[in-house]
């Protein structure tokens, strides 16, 4: 559920830059510098004298959308007020006040927000920076040396290591010819006692790690002797304007070795091999990029070679397009790294997944941008992978979705994913025809790939032709293929059932459902389940009713009163523990796959007099319900076209609508019994 809020926060992330303020004075109104993303930039001590204005925090907030971090939530805000005025008051009372801070600073793509940042100059002239995480807990519990239990019951990252990874930042992004960085990182839980602090630094684990030299504050420190010392800035005088700008014009890039440490990850992954068609596109476009990228340490090819083909990769659900995308991406990080490559896609569940992939590394986050930050990629990368791309938002344009554009104009290698039937929501739907009618205005060649196999569906053709002709054709019989498992579920009870007995039986298993029942983002404080948003009345033949009951994925990670989840956060629900006793929806289901998959085909799409038809009033997509049924079908039926093809091995379909259910049945249980 959670990629519709993603996808929202994406697309208001696009505003153009402030204009730039003079280095190290105070940010003016809502402007910012253009090569700082941040919410305000100034002296310490000019910005403590500013927390007290009322009109602050309005600004800081307005800056943080321009920021490109979409709208600031009342939680947010309320961490400012609350943590802001204690940081202020130390680094004033500790004599710091000309060092120059940065709060909520972000990381590249937006990447990260870091709390807090403080620059100095170091003894010798070089630039120090101080990575400040604030919290403003008073108590909670260390469940291992990367994971704390707050006092509300939510599982979060050990602050010790939150900041390490931020700390690793800096030293795998900057350039060689940036100026030399002194990091360093300090936690800061202003509400706590000296004893909760103890125990936070002792949970962080031995010291010599990626934790080393990272000092946890509490209240009484910041009220003691020697302040200047435990934030790690005794030694740290005052930045010149020279050395303020020389920070704020460092432009972050990957190093050789980051990119060399994610790409042999990616590409020595299982989930991202390749066979068949994938491996021929694979070999066409990596000597598309040896021609027109340049290799290993060179810096850039010839002039006329700047800019290669834009490259379209199409296939439909299982014919191994993110696998490919992924794999390209792993390559141009080895082969190509001076090109910065990165990979993007709007959906905020694939997104998830791939940083689970690569969490090894703290630095690799910033290789998988969000998606708002396309366009500015465009003119910086040298080369972009974009998956499911006929999910990204046309912001209103008519044609190619101006992002899009201006990926085309710029950016020397382009290469992008799609699949036209897996559009969802309106002003979306980038075609093929788009891509290649504005790469051929803008004097560049475009070749168009198409995997036509099937590597989900234990590779049967079959089924996912049968699935496009029930949705968009003529519905037929299943006659049944020896690899594939297909049949209806007669109740959600049944469908329940046999996903329970998957998952016991060490398979991956998933049901999901169309939008149909509300969704209830929000739990009480320490909650241990979560709400049964979906309800389902089961008649019996004899007149009784019966009904069923089911969450709907997490938005956030569910844990029990020891720490261990009890169910995954929304966007890794496909795949991590716990998963299958909650529901899915498109949001959180496409471009994934899992062995067995349960799908219920909700009220909002109904067999009815021999055609399907829409019903938007049934749904609880706030992108969809207002649509007139005839394009509300449209988008109905590319989604459960989605949720059809997920499952590797096994489908089992149930409809809440009897008549649905009663068509299906008549369709697929003509099959012969050895292979459904």
């Amino acid at each position: 559920m959670s990629d519709q809020s993603a996808a929202t926060a994406a697309a208001r992330s696009t505003a153009p830059p402030a204009p730039r303020s003079a280095p190290g004075a105070p940010l003016p109104g809502p402007a910012r510098p253009a090569a700082v993303a941040c919410v305000a930039a100034g002296r310490a001590g000019e910005i403590a004298a500013r927390l007290g204005d009322p009109g602050f925090i309005q600004r800081c907030a307005a800056r943080y959308t321009a920021a490109g971090f979409g709208r600031p939530g009342s939680a947010e805000v309320r961490s400012w007020r609350n943590s802001w005025p204690p940081l202020f008051e130390a680094l004033v009372r500790a004599g710091l006040s000309d060092l120059q801070v940065y709060l909520e600073y972000g990381t590249p793509g937006a990447g990260r927000r870091l709390d807090a940042l403080l620059v100095g100059a170091g003894p010798d002239g070089t630039l120090a920076l101080v990575v400040v995480e604030l919290k403003q807990w008073e108590t909670c519990r260390v469940l291992d040396t990367e994971r704390v239990m707050r006092s509300d019951g939510v599982v979060t990252a050990h602050p010790v290591h939150q900041v390490a990874a931020y700390r690793s930042f800096f030293g795998f992004w900057r350039p060689e010819s940036a100026p030399e960085l002194d990091v360093r990182a300090v936690v800061v839980l202003h509400n706590a006692s000296a004893q909760q602090g103890a125990v936070l630094r002792a949970g962080a684990g031995p010291g010599g790690g990626a934790s080393e030299g990272i000092p946890v504050l509490t209240g009484e420190d910041l009220s003691g002797p020697g302040l200047a010392g435990l934030l790690l800035c005794a030694d740290l005088t005052t930045p010149d304007a020279g050395q303020v700008e020389s920070f704020e014009t460092i432009r972050w890039e990957p190093s050789s070795r980051l990119l060399d440490h994610v790409g042999s990850v990616l590409e020595g992954h299982s989930a991202f091999a390749l066979v068949g068609a994938q491996q021929d596109a694979f070999v066409n476009i990596r000597a598309a990029a040896a021609r027109h990228l340049p290799a290993g340490g060179e810096t850039e090819r010839p002039a006329r070679d700047r800019k290669g083909p834009v490259i379209t990769v199409s296939g439909g659900p299982g014919s191994g397009k993110t696998a490919l995308a992924v794999r390209l991406l792993g390559h141009l990080m080895r082969a190509h790294p001076t090109t910065r490559p990165r990979f993007l896609t709007p959906s905020g569940t694939l997104r998830a997944h791939l940083l689970d992939a690569v969490r090894g590394h703290s630095a690799a986050r910033e290789l998988f941008p969000g998606i708002g930050s396309l366009r500015s990629l465009a003119s910086q990368a040298g080369a972009l992978v974009i998956d499911e791309a006929q999910r990204i938002n046309r912001g209103g344009a008519q044609g190619l979705p101006p992002d899009l554009t201006a990926v085309l104009k710029n950016a020397p290698l382009a290469v992008v994913f799609l699949d036209e039937r897996q559009v969802i929501r309106p002003g979306e739907g980038t075609t093929v025809d788009e891509i290649r009618g504005a790469a051929r205005r803008l004097g560049r060649e475009h070749h168009h790939l198409e995997l036509t196999g099937s590597f989900r569906c234990a590779g049967s053709a079959a089924y996912t032709a049968w699935v496009d002709a029930l949705l968009y054709a003529t519905p037929v019989a299943w006659t049944g293929h020896d690899g594939y498992d297909l049949g209806c579920a007669d109740d959600p009870f049944a469908l329940q059932k046999w996903i329970d007995q998957a998952d016991k039986a060490g398979h991956t298993a998933r049901t999901t459902a169309g939008f149909c029942w509300p969704w209830t983002r929000e739990r009480p404080r320490g909650a241990t389940s979560l709400p049964l948003d979906i309800t389902i009345d089961v008649p019996s033949p004899t007149g009784a009713v019966r009904t069923w009951e089911a969450a709907w994925n997490a938005n956030t990670i569910l844990t029990g009163p020891d720490g261990n989840p009890l169910a995954p956060t929304s966007q890794l629900w496909a795949t991590h523990t716990g998963g299958h006793q909650q529901i899915g929806c498109i949001y959180t289901a496409q471009g994934l796959e899992y062995h067995h998959a349960g799908v219920i085909i909700g009220p909002d799409l109904t067999w009815t007099n021999g055609h399907w038809q829409a019903h938007p009033d049934q749904s609880h997509d706030e992108t969809l319900n207002s649509l007139p049924a005839d394009q509300y079908l449209r988008y109905a039926l590319n989604i459960y076209r989605v949720l059809l093809t997920r499952g590797t091995h096994t489908t089992r379909i149930h409809s809440t609508h009897p008549e649905t259910q009663h068509f299906l049945n008549t369709l697929i249980n003509t099959a012969p019994a050895s292979t459904r």
